[in-house]
This record gives structure tokens, sequence and C-alpha cells, in this order.
């Protein structure tokens, strides 16, 4: 895959076909939708065929119009243009939940023991190396959680962490 030398790494650049953002959203409220997601698979050409990028980005809009745009895969921006990484950036949602967060990753490819999860006041790591694919994420949640209280299960590629909310001052 081809960067411009020192240009964006803007959608129009990665998700050629797909749009505008603008235009994609304008489509949703259109349809009714509040939420629509978009993959791609990039494939290397030559000596390069081995390589394989995968990306995608996921928008949601919640209940007062604001757009959230949510990226995954293992195509990042660098210096010079667009890079394939070997680890994969999962699609995650979080829920902020009256006691409680509940954030659900998608992670396929992997086994329930491969996966690591790990707390750190309002940072969720996420983590897994399965044979053929590797995952990692850090979260921001919108509360710091409660490490003792943390329950996770992975069900066909599907990850669900909740974990209740410290309280004021812990």
């Amino acid at each position: 895959m081809r960067g411009r030398k020192g240009g964006g790494f803007g959608l129009g650049d990665l998700f050629r076909g797909i749009g505008d953002l603008v235009e994609l959203l304008k489509e949703m409220e259109a349809e009714g939708k509040t939420e629509t997601t978009r993959t791609g698979e990039l494939r290397g050409k030559g000596r390069l065929k081995d390589l394989k990028g995968v990306y995608g980005f996921s928008v949601k809009v919640g209940l007062g119009g604001e757009p959230t745009v949510e990226t995954f895969g293992n195509i990042r921006k660098g210096e010079d243009g667009p890079v394939v990484e070997e680890v994969r950036e999962p699609l995650v949602d979080v829920f902020d939940e009256k006691e409680a967060i509940r954030v659900i990753a998608e992670l396929p490819g992997v086994d329930a023991n491969d996966i690591k999860v790990e707390l750190q006041g309002d940072i969720l790591t996420l983590a897994a190396e399965g044979k053929d694919r590797k995952y990692s994420k850090e979260i921001l949640l919108p509360a710091k959680g409660k490490r003792e209280s943390l329950k996770s299960s992975y069900r066909n590629g599907i990850l669900e962490v909740t974990v209740a909310k410290a309280g004021k001052g812990t």
C-alpha cells in the first residue's frame, strides 16, 4: 500500500470508495441508522505477498447527535504514510451503565486462554496472541473501575468484560 509522502492518512486516502465521512453521516441520517461499520483487507504484491492489512471503522451517532468514530485493524499512520503492523487493534464498544462499565471487543481467531485483560484505574488493556493473530488495545474507560470486580467471558470471537465502578475518591 502506498502513502503520500508527507501527506495525510485521512479517510479519503485509506477508505477510497467509501466516500467522505460527512456523506456517510448524511446517508445514515437519511436511512435512520445510528450505527454503521466499514471494513476492508489489503494484500501485498510480489515479494510482499504475505503482507496482509485489515482495516475498518465504526460510526455511531449518540443521543445528542454526536458521531463517534472507532477505528480498528492493523494499519497505522506512519511518518511516510500507512504502515501494516503485526498487531491488530480490535473493534471495541464501551457501555457506561449505572453501577458498572461493560466492554465488548471483537477478537476472532484466538482462544480464551490467549486473552489477557488488565485494569489500572480507568485504563483497560486487552491483549491476545493466537496462532495467526495478535490483538492489543488500551481503552480509556468513562470512570475508574474496581480491579477485584473485573469479570470477563469469551465466546465465538467476542470478549465481554464487566467491571464495577469505583466509588468517589477511590
